[in-house]
């Protein structure tokens, strides 16, 4: 299989246990969404700031670095898993210790106890660390991608039924570390790599080379998304936090599902080519143009219906997180830019320039959204869409530099996915015009039919335009419903024929039944049937001798 196969085949599959996971995300948070209260959520993330933030830093980026290194074998793992469960032990007592400075400084008690209890993650996170960086390595995405499944549903089946008993903010918590032990479990067994401790320094040094950028890299673009969480959390509380956190994290959906898996294979795929520049610049625009085609409807779709989806679906207590939605789904295109770029930097050791970028980034997303801070939510998420923005033009000038590109090749990449988009945002527009007051009477049914009509329009428009850069994704898309109509075909005709098979031998075993029955009824009404019984019986009384008193 060649580069292009396996990058194909690992990003379906990436992409259906991502699909899977999102939605399964998405259903078990609208059931907590309905159970807890915006600042339930709020207190979680302010935690997971924190957790993630220095799990960042407890990975030391060595999980990249085993992906991207052109040999390692066990022995590397090992000593990577070895290095990074070291790390664990301090920071958890970190944690501990901190926890009731914590609960003082944000002003919440619950703190004091939650913080330790989340932090019990970093114990499983060199486990899931190792086993998943050899998973990508070996591009067996499958196994990956099902135990993500898997691992999701045990997650929120928790969470909801803790939630359901009364449990709040603890029932988030304890489900995730629920569901990373089985995670965890899982990958020990579907994977054949043994860990064990390994003290190796050379082969520590070796990927923690690499993975020390990694990690910087990480560190500034985890601090643009986090600090300006706590800003928040601090400055206008956990229920701000939460309502923003939703709108953040519903923009966020489209582009986890479809645009997210795209990365480790296309990183991986990239890392493979590294030198030849010209295959490297052809993947490049390749998959931007194939994520404007993919993911940027969903963005256009959320723009018109972020109102009564947030209404219908959470309720109305979630309904000031519309507005920001709806701000926010206009970042969506910016995503499609500024994703493969990091990617294509990162398999061309640009790390250097992607770091000065996030900290001139960070600084730039933090002071926007502290003057937004001024006009609520909406003023924080424009501000957020204004770093987006910022952050697409800054990332595209670095990979332009890398590649020696043109800016035609840009408009070049993005003008299919375009085309497609412009024609569904105008049908969306003509749809909303004729519905009328439909939004305010009944949002439910204005929600399925703007989804219903925006789905038709645009899966029309991509099969009949003629569009030279999608032809063959067309015909991939048409092969492969052709072979599964085949397939089903075959599947209905194979039951076709044992339903047939099964109803005749039903029948006939029906008709045997019945005619033995008939038999047996007129046997006994002529009287044959007691002659019969009585004759055995005669000749067992003549053999004992018995008379008919039993003597």
């Amino acid at each position: 299989m060649d580069i292009g196969e396996s990058i194909r085949a690992g990003v379906k599959w990436l992409v259906i246990g991502n699909v899977g996971s999102r939605v399964l995300e998405f259903i078990f948070g609208v059931m907590l969404a309905r159970l807890l209260v915006p600042e339930d959520f709020g207190t979680i993330v302010t935690v997971q700031v924190f957790t993630g933030f220095v799990g960042m830093l407890a990975g030391g980026g060595m999980g990249q670095a085993l992906i991207r290194a052109k040999q390692a074998d066990n022995n590397d793992f090992n000593a990577v898993f070895t290095l990074q469960l070291a790390f664990s032990i301090p920071i958890y007592l970190g944690f501990y210790f901190i926890a009731p400075w914590f609960a003082v400084f944000f002003d919440n008690p619950l703190y004091e106890a939650l913080l330790p209890v989340s932090a019990l993650m970093f114990f499983m996170r060199p486990i899931s660390s190792a086993y998943s960086s050899w998973l990508a390595r070996e591009m067996q995405f499958k196994k990956k991608s099902v135990i993500s499944v898997l691992t999701g549903v045990v997650t929120g089946l928790s969470s909801v039924i803790m939630a359901w008993y009364g449990m709040g903010v603890w029932s988030l918590t304890l489900a995730g570390l629920i569901g990373g032990g089985l995670g965890n479990l899982l990958l020990s067994w579907v994977t054949p790599l043994k860990l064990k401790l390994n003290f190796d320094v050379a082969i520590m040094r070796k990927h923690g080379s690499y993975g020390s950028k990694i990690v910087a890299n990480d560190f500034f673009a985890r601090m643009r998304r986090e600090s300006l969480k706590l800003i928040l959390s601090k400055l206008a509380g956990p229920a701000f936090l939460g309502l923003f956190n939703k709108a953040e994290s519903l923009h966020n959906l489209p582009y986890l599902m479809l645009g997210q898996p795209v990365a480790q294979p296309v990183f991986r795929g990239m890392s493979k080519i590294q030198d030849d520049l010209d295959q490297t610049k052809y993947m490049f625009y390749r998959v931007i143009t194939l994520l404007m085609a993919y993911i940027l409807p969903f963005y256009v779709g959320l723009w018109w219906v972020a109102e009564p989806f947030i209404g219908v679906v959470y309720g109305d207590k979630w309904l000031p997180a519309a507005e920001p939605l709806k701000i926010l789904s206009m970042a969506g295109f910016f995503y499609i830019i500024i994703r493969p770029s990091s990617v294509l930097l990162m398999a061309q050791n640009k790390l250097r320039q992607e770091i000065i970028a996030l900290i001139v980034i960070l600084v730039f997303t933090l002071t926007a959204c502290f003057i937004g801070l001024d006009w609520g939510l909406e003023g924080v998420s424009w501000a957020f869409l204004a770093s987006q923005v910022f952050t697409a033009i800054y990332f595209y000038i670095l990979a332009y530099q890398t590649l020696s590109t043109r800016i035609r090749d840009l408009f070049k990449a993005i003008a299919p996915g375009l085309q497609l988009n412009t024609v569904l945002f105008l049908v969306l527009y003509i749809t909303d015009y004729l519905s009328g007051e439909l939004l305010i009477n009944s949002p439910a049914l204005y929600l399925v039919l703007m989804v219903a009509i925006g789905g038709v329009t645009y899966l029309s428009c991509f099969l009949l335009f003629k569009i030279p850069a999608l032809e063959s994704e067309k015909t991939r898309i048409l092969d492969k419903f052709n072979g599964g109509l085949k397939k089903g075909k075959r599947l209905l005709q194979r039951f076709v024929l044992i339903s047939v098979k099964l109803i005749f031998s039903l029948v006939l075993l029906s008709a045997l039944f019945l005619g033995l029955m008939t038999l047996l009824k007129n046997y006994n009404s002529s009287k044959g049937f007691e002659e019969y019984n009585f004759i055995p019986l005669q000749e067992i009384h003549e053999f004992f001798d018995v008379d008919e008193q039993g003597t």
